[in-house]
């Protein structure tokens, strides 16, 4: 017996080392296991966020954007009947309301805009969550209308106006993404909304529409230009898809939740727009504004960006929303 026992003593060593061996080296393939896992991990959230250049969804608009020359906006009564303007100072002051204007879990910038709500002024028809250039940031002893160092002036303006103005010419360039539109109201108004202006004294040279028809999966572009009062009538351009009411689904529309970049840039009295998406061509407009009327004394520009609600007939549960990822602008300075 003793024997035998001496036999298997050594065979019994041997299995047991053998099993211990195994079960390290499976408790080592496990943690390399975790390991990738963590670092496949880690690296799908830094796409994510170099995807989104880098938006913080835990930082207000204001920590992921440059706000400081913007006021806001929204639809909410300022207690004269009109809408709530955020200033400056506030919206730089980690500013976010979850009914209007806030961070994504993305980390894009949100516009949310009712159909019905209260307006910038008596004489507007349509409510707004939207931006409004301000050259001059927090003084508050410059006025916000004018030729004046809030505003900008065209470089075919007279010498005197090109040199009290803030600078002269400029561009915006936003890449945003529409995410609602509106599927109820008048044939004109359905699924229309404004996402980018340039605003004069009483006219705007430019405004920007996205527009979805709900029967239609792909929305259009198109612009409208609008000279001063003796200069001609209001000018449309498509640029993709049509802005008529009974459009058929575009071809080469943008589709909700799809990113896109428009860019509106005006140099003397050239206006050019220019539509970008990934993997397709660019669509570039342009329009020879000489005799729009702005290139007189007296006319002042700011830049729009957010969401004008072109729709004050659909029902009132119903809404259009945006998110912008990228929003910046330049000027020539005196």
């Amino acid at each position: 017996m003793k024997k035998i026992a001496n036999k298997l003593l050594p065979i019994l060593l041997i299995s047991i080392f053998l099993l211990g061996c195994s079960k390290s080296d499976s408790v080592n393939e496990d943690e390399e296991m975790e390991e990738v896992i963590q670092e496949e991990e880690e690296e799908e959230e830094e796409e994510q966020q170099q995807s989104n250049d880098g938006l913080d969804p835990n930082k207000a608009p204001s920590e992921n954007f440059d706000l400081s020359t913007w006021n806001l906006s929204i639809p909410e009564d300022k207690g004269n009947g009109t809408a709530t303007t955020i200033t400056v100072s506030q919206i730089n002051n980690k500013y976010e309301n979850n009914k209007y204007f806030y961070t994504g879990t993305d980390g894009g910038m949100v516009f949310k805009c009712p159909v019905e709500g209260f307006k910038t002024s008596l004489n507007t028809s349509y409510v707004r969550v939207e931006l409004r250039e301000m050259l001059r940031g927090t003084n508050t002893s410059i006025s916000t209308q004018g030729v004046n160092k809030n505003n900008w002036v065209f470089g075919t303006a007279p010498a005197a106006d090109k040199s009290a103005a803030a600078a002269y010419d400029g561009e915006m360039t936003a890449t945003l993404a529409v995410n609602h539109v509106t599927t109820t109201g008048s044939s004109g108004h359905i699924g229309r909304l404004v996402i980018g202006q340039i605003h004069a004294n009483s006219d705007e040279p430019i405004r920007i529409y996205y527009r979805k028809l709900k029967n239609n999966t792909l929305g259009s572009i198109y612009f409208a230009h609008e000279p001063t009062d003796g200069n001609g009538d209001e000018q449309w351009h498509e640029m993709i898809g049509s802005r008529s009411n009974s459009a058929s689904n575009p071809s080469d529309g943008i589709a909700l939740n799809e990113k896109f970049t428009y860019s509106i840039k005006v140099v003397g009295d050239l206006l050019t727009v220019t539509i970008s998406r990934e993997g397709k061509n660019d669509v570039v407009k342009t329009v020879n504004m000489v005799n729009s009327g702005f290139n007189v004394g007296g006319q002042y520009m700011y830049f729009k960006a957010g969401l004008y609600h072109l729709n004050n007939s659909g029902n009132n549960d119903d809404y259009a929303q945006v998110t912008f990822y990228a929003l910046e602008k330049s000027h020539t300075n005196n």
